[in-house]
């Protein structure tokens, strides 16, 4: 083969670096691409230093903001707790006020107050950091939109309870210690919860009541309770006589404790309330602190029963079982039987008559 030919074929086979080795950048390249680099960064970097900093504001701020509102927050709940145990050591503060439900109630506005805050605070700092990417809120915005009005529908009766007790709590309807009627179940607050409220019913029972579930609240420990009591005498007794055993009744009980601090107004006679034909009822009513009218009226039915029965006069009432009374035995105006009244009894045969002699021959 002739030289020409062999030079020829050289150039025409690929080389080992052609087929499998990449191509190193020369220099030249690299030069070019660090220059097209510092460019864009000398190009952008105010941009992005603008918006890093603005983000460190917004962070910054919205960290402040949400320390300074939790600590206002929380002394404004310490402050209520504080009120409520200075009233509570004064001489009618035992009477109104009661420092659990003070201590649970101010616990639970603070705490639903610090969630709130921080949500709106840390929810508005979001939104702005998005912002400051120049991010496309609406989409975002709608999504959650629609996902809340979801929620809003699968979760509704939790949400209802959480908006009925937060409302319970704002407006002081109830507390621990009252004694309610929530409708669907009755007895003492022992916790008040933003969902749930739990009673101590009157055999010892908890019930759970949702917040949501109580559509009409009796609460029976605020201001006053009212202590009745019909006393029913028989229709001939002297109605002075009554009036003045009532009244005696009421003037010691008020002069004595502790029932001179349960009375909050003196016992009074009202009069009739019915006149039937065997019987009359009388009336006798009182003012007293909250949750203690059962406690008064058992009392004042002990100390009525006991003066009644000193003064004679006789408490009625109720079906009475008839008293069986002894009459004549209809056999005490009968004989006993006669032993003559038998033709074969010895008495009979011996009172019988002789027979006459025979006379024939």
């Amino acid at each position: 083969m002739s030289l020409p030919a062999v030079l020829l074929a050289e150039e025409s086979s690929p080389t080992p670096s052609d087929s499998g080795t990449p191509m190193v950048p020369s220099l030249e390249d690299a030069h070019e691409s660090a220059t097209n680099a510092a460019g864009w960064v000398e190009e952008n970097w105010s941009t992005w230093l603008a918006i890093g900093l603005r983000v460190l504001l917004i962070v910054v701020i919205a960290t402040v903001l949400r320390v300074v509102v939790r600590r206002a927050i929380t002394k404004l709940v310490d402050r209520m707790s504080r009120t409520g145990t200075a009233v509570d050591g004064t001489g009618i503060g035992g009477l109104l006020v009661n420092a659990e439900r003070r201590r649970q109630r101010s616990q639970a506005i603070g705490s639903v107050l610090r969630s709130v805050a921080s949500f709106v605070i840390l929810g508005t700092a979001a939104l702005m950091v998005l912002g400051t990417f120049q991010i496309n809120l609406a989409p975002l915005l709608a999504s959650a939109g629609v996902a809340g009005v979801a929620i809003g529908f699968g979760a509704r009766n939790l949400v209802t309870d959480f908006l009925s007790g937060v409302f319970m709590i704002l407006e002081d309807q109830y507390g621990v210690g009252d004694t309610v009627d929530a409708g669907v179940a009755t007895g003492e607050v022992i916790e008040v919860g933003l969902r749930v409220t739990k009673l101590r019913g009157d055999h010892g029972e908890i019930w759970y009541v949702r917040n949501g579930e109580v559509k009409r609240i009796g609460n029976l420990s605020q201001g006053w309770a009212t202590a009745n009591v019909d006393v029913t005498v028989r229709a001939d007794e002297d109605l002075d006589q009554v009036k003045a055993a009532l009244v005696a009744v009421a003037e010691r009980m008020g002069k004595e404790e502790p029932w001179n601090e349960l009375l909050w107004s003196s016992i009074e006679v009202l009069g009739l309330d019915s006149v039937l034909l065997d019987s009359m009822v009388v009336r006798v009513s009182a003012k007293t602190m909250p949750g203690k009218s059962l406690t008064v009226e058992r009392e004042l039915r002990w100390r009525i029963k006991r003066a009644f029965d000193a003064a004679g006069i006789r408490i009625v009432g109720g079906a009475t079982a008839p008293v069986e009374r002894e009459g004549p035995d209809p056999a005490a105006a009968v004989a006993p039987p006669s032993a003559y009244a038998s033709s074969v009894s010895p008495q009979s045969l011996a009172a019988s008559p002789l027979t006459p002699p025979s006379t024939a021959k």
